[in-house]
């Protein structure tokens, strides 16, 4: 699960420009540059931890001179009043870092809380559960990673990771006179074949047509239970499946008992609610 150095700065160095792109005129008004302090990085509620290393580069690329003692890893659990993180050194390097570092620290644990709720749920079931790629623009790596840290899997890291013959690929090319298996064909000869062919369908005679055509794995969108159940009976395992579309905590056990070897779920990363996490001031120097 480990994060790439470049990646983690280049995507720290744009917040940072983004927050302090006009310095902090707050802390430069009220602070001197030569007071001390110590800070402890505190989650206020239950969770799953994640982005350590990208809060800590973030005050380090503040302030070298910072010393950091990370208290708790990435996929730690955490309760109310758990301490991450102390940070000691020049009271003005905290607070400029402050923000940018719990918005990574919180964003990425909220999805890693969120993605093992859905982990939870399923437990005991030979099921995956999956990432999406409804990511926040320019974060996905790092969402990725958190659910990861949740305990989950993730699909496509982006579109050259895998095929996916979606419904407007289907539209675009079915007005050109294709039907499905000419083009599964199609993409079986323009594309290497070490890639998986995944095929999205919305109704159950689909499901047949999407077997027959050649598909690696079939991708259930937006069906209903009985729907899910008729497909997994009718194609006996002869291709993988995937559930997806409007998954949420309240059903996805349901349809994991269903036999689908995979369920997707885009609110891990597009609706997530961020993690309570806060950074406490203590110890100030009088200096």
């Amino acid at each position: 699960m480990q994060l790439i150095k470049a990646q983690i700065e280049e995507i720290g160095d744009r917040a940072l420009a983004e927050d302090l792109g006009w310095g902090d005129v707050t802390t430069e008004a009220l602070i001197p540059d030569d007071q001390q302090g110590v800070a402890f990085i505190v989650a206020k509620e239950q969770g799953i931890l994640a982005g350590i290393d990208v809060a800590k580069k973030v005050f380090h690329k503040v302030d070298p001179e910072l010393e950091i003692d990370v208290l708790l890893e990435d996929g730690a659990k955490v309760d109310s009043g758990s301490i991450i993180t102390k940070v000691e050194g020049k009271v003005a390097s905290i607070l400029r870092a402050e923000r940018v570092a719990l918005n990574f620290l919180q964003r990425l644990s909220g999805i890693a809380s969120e993605t093992n709720r859905y982990v939870k749920a399923v437990e005991g079931l030979p099921v995956h559960i999956m990432d999406t790629r409804k990511t926040t623009p320019g974060l996905r790596l790092l969402e990725k990673y958190a659910v990861r840290v949740g305990g989950g899997e993730n699909h496509r890291m982006n579109l050259g990771d895998g095929i996916l013959i979606k419904d407007n690929h289907l539209a675009a090319l079915r007005s050109r006179g294709l039907n499905l298996q000419e083009v599964v064909a199609k993409v079986r000869q323009n594309t290497s074949r070490q890639l998986k062919i995944e095929v999205e369908v919305k109704t159950v005679p689909e499901v047949l047509e999407a077997t027959e055509a050649g598909a690696d794995i079939i991708m259930l969108d937006n069906m209903s239970l009985g729907d899910i159940r008729q497909a997994v009976k009718m194609i006996r395992g002869r291709v993988l499946i995937e559930a997806s579309g409007g998954m949420t905590l309240d059903k996805v056990r349901a349809v994991a008992e269903t036999g689908v070897n995979f369920i997707s779920v885009g609110a891990l990363t597009h609706s997530a609610r961020a993690l309570d996490i806060s950074l406490e001031l203590e110890s100030l120097s009088k200096e």
